[in-house]
């Protein structure tokens, strides 16, 4: 392990930091963070990337990584056998071979509580605007409808409805806190059922949908939630209700989505996230009643800033033989 104080170390002596791809947020790390960390980034060298590991497959022990790509799969790993931390900068871990990690002892460290409170913002603010029509009414008045169409469609009281929220984690109990204030009832899915809150428990997303005036998707992207909001829960929702989704695009069945609204099946929906970024169902524009945002739900100032100091913080920790800020239980 490199030793504590790095300020007497130039170049190659300074802890090794891989890169895989260019991203914005690692350039803003290594900016404030060069004289710390030496940045290796795979994609400036004139080697193949598979090259270029199998040339630091004995000195790198850390990789960042983020859901931009690339995915980190068992190949990359196998390349990298002195690997003993993948630092992410997302929440979600979908891009990751967690199977892998754990059979190589590589530990993770993710942005745990970091987005939890701009996501929920997020998704608040997606309901809101569905329910109230917001982005709806603004194009109204722009295009001048309020003066040659006159009334406005009515928009649907927040106060009193059911909300079920699919993924009672971090960023799920802020949205929960958050609606309360509202006047909303809770409702929640979880893989396990949570002691510490007495909102009402649906182990099947069916079941809570059916019993649901909103849901609103937060839970993580695994094997077991691909499609999980499929036609059958879409169905059960109704045609009144409302999908908000702030977790991942592929949790929900997104061709059966777009038929129920097209078909006026579900009542409304927000979603910053989709199957295929950046590429949004064009099928949805023209829907009054859908509000769309591009993956942005974390993008504030604040966050990056404490982002940024998160993962800096794991690096140092890591290098210097403590305990990870943000280490990932049981991956």
């Amino acid at each position: 392990m490199a030793h504590n104080n790095h300020t007497h170390l130039h170049g190659q002596d300074l802890p090794k930091v891989l890169q895989l791809l260019p991203n914005p947020f690692f350039a803003l790390v290594e900016a404030n963070n060069s004289h710390k960390f030496h940045f290796l980034k795979a994609w400036a060298s004139p080697l193949p990337q598979d090259q270029f590991l199998e040339t630091h497959a004995g000195s790198v022990q850390v990789l960042l990584s983020s859901t931009i790509g690339p995915p980190i799969t068992a190949q990359i790993l196998h390349l990298l056998p002195s690997l003993k931390l993948l630092v992410t900068i997302s929440a979600g871990l979908d891009h990751i071979d967690l199977a892998e990690c754990r059979a190589r002892g590589v530990a993770i460290a993710n942005a745990s509580k970091i987005f939890a409170e701009d996501v929920a913002d997020m998704a608040v603010g997606l309901l809101l605007d569905v329910m109230r029509n917001i982005s709806a009414s603004d194009r109204f008045v722009r295009d001048g409808f309020w003066v040659s169409k006159g009334d406005f469609a009515l928009g649907s009281k927040i106060g009193g409805k059911q909300v079920g929220v699919v993924g009672l984690g971090n960023i799920g109990l802020e949205v929960a806190k958050r609606l309360e204030a509202f006047g909303c009832n809770i409702l929640y899915n979880s893989r396990k059922k949570k002691p510490f809150v007495s909102y009402p428990f649906f182990p099947d997303v069916c079941e809570l949908a059916a019993n649901s005036d909103v849901l609103v998707i937060c839970c993580g992207l695994t094997a077991q939630t691909h499609h999980m909001i499929n036609k059958k829960v879409l169905l059960a929702l109704g045609r009144e209700g409302v999908i908000v989704n702030v977790g991942r695009g592929a949790i929900i069945d997104e061709k059966e989505m777009v038929q129920c609204l097209v078909r006026g099946e579900i009542g409304g929906a927000g979603l910053d996230v989709f199957e295929n970024e950046p590429h949004a169902p064009k099928e949805l524009f023209a829907l009054d009643n859908v509000v769309l945002s591009p993956h942005h739900a974390v993008l504030t100032p604040e966050c990056f800033t404490a982002l940024r100091e998160l993962v800096v913080g794991n690096l140092e920790a890591f290098f210097s033989n403590k305990p990870l800020l943000s280490q990932v239980e049981n991956n």
